[in-house]
């Protein structure tokens, strides 16, 4: 019995050793053809790399546009706070009727502070900055009117609450009208609405047009491996093991092309910095050009390395299986 036990145990850690072994087999094979694909690659310079510029390049636009939008995202989230509400005073409104204005609208919550312009101060100022001072003088009566600009409290500042508080502003009997300055953020969100769509579907477009590019590339490397594929499969080689090194192959493609296009959108975005910020200083906007991140990046390589997998996927598995020895 005791040697029976032995020997049921040394075939047991035969047994295992031989798995431990098949798993390491596995994986020095894989990382074989992945190498062996990498050279077939390098082998091949100037097809490889019309093919990866076609990949970087198409995986640039909807990139350069993401990172675009993106920014253009934050400057509006920068600048959601209403930055004034002008309330025009009525002109029969006496000065006794404006100071209780003021101290009632100074209590609300929903205000951080105010500041109040004469018709006469804002019809000077006119004067000075208009340049038409000389006309001014002809005027019979001043046809400005008295205004408060009322600035709203954070937690009142965003569209919704701004336009809340100005209809309330309205209803004050000495309030003729108001304005709020908040319109040209509304058309902004309205114009990064359809370009985050436009996004959306120019990468669509150009990522059907990746795959299908890696996809017949693909078919032509299995055509020109006929042979070669055919003495394996007369050999006993199965189908995954022939497909293996163009899915690699693909893998690459999409690999290289992301980081292709990763450069070129920092160089692109380096170059119409100086730009941009000059646009945005027009606008009193301290803004820096942000680049991709390190998610954004990974995100960009995981999508690009897929399209690469699935454009060889589709044709191994269509033309390896195709070709049999006769």
């Amino acid at each position: 019995m005791s040697l029976l036990f032995k020997s049921r145990q040394s075939g047991a850690q035969q047994h295992q050793i031989t798995f431990v072994q098949r798993v390491i087999m596995f994986f020095t094979s894989h990382f074989r053809q992945c190498i062996a694909s990498f050279g077939e690659i390098i082998r091949t310079p100037l097809a490889s790399v019309m093919t990866i510029a076609v990949l970087g390049l198409s995986i640039t636009l909807p990139g350069t546009l993401y990172v675009l939008v993106k920014n253009l995202n934050n400057i509006s989230a920068d600048t959601q706070q209403a930055a004034e509400i002008s309330v025009f005073l009525k002109k029969q409104a006496s000065d006794a009727d404006i100071q209780q204005l003021i101290k009632r609208v100074r209590t609300w919550p929903e205000i951080d502070s105010l500041t109040f312009v004469s018709a006469d101060d804002a019809l000077e100022e006119f004067r000075t900055l208009s340049g038409f001072g000389d006309a001014v003088d002809y005027l019979d009566s001043n046809p400005l009117p008295d205004v408060l600009l009322v600035y709203p409290a954070d937690k009142h500042g965003a569209p919704g609450s701004a336009k809340a508080l100005l209809d309330k502003l309205l209803q004050e009997r000495e309030v003729e009208s108001g304005k709020l300055d908040i319109e040209w953020l509304e058309r902004l969100h309205a114009i990064l609405a359809i370009a985050n769509e436009l996004v959306s579907m120019i990468a669509v477009l150009l990522f059907i047009a990746v795959i299908l590019i890696v996809g017949n590339t693909i078919r032509l490397n299995i055509f020109n491996k006929r042979s070669e594929i055919l003495i394996m499969k007369l050999v006993g080689a199965t189908d995954s093991f022939i497909q293996r090194p163009f899915l690699y192959t693909g893998f690459w493609y999409g690999f290289l092309g992301g980081i292709m296009a990763w450069i070129t959108i920092a160089l692109l975005l380096w170059w119409m910095s100086s730009n941009i910020e000059d646009i945005l200083s027009l606008y009193n906007q301290d803004f820096v050009l942000a680049g991709m991140g390190f998610s954004t990046l990974m995100s960009m390589l995981g999508i690009s390395v897929f399209m690469g997998l699935t454009g060889s996927a589709i044709s191994v598995s269509r033309y390896v299986r195709q070709i049999e020895p006769q």
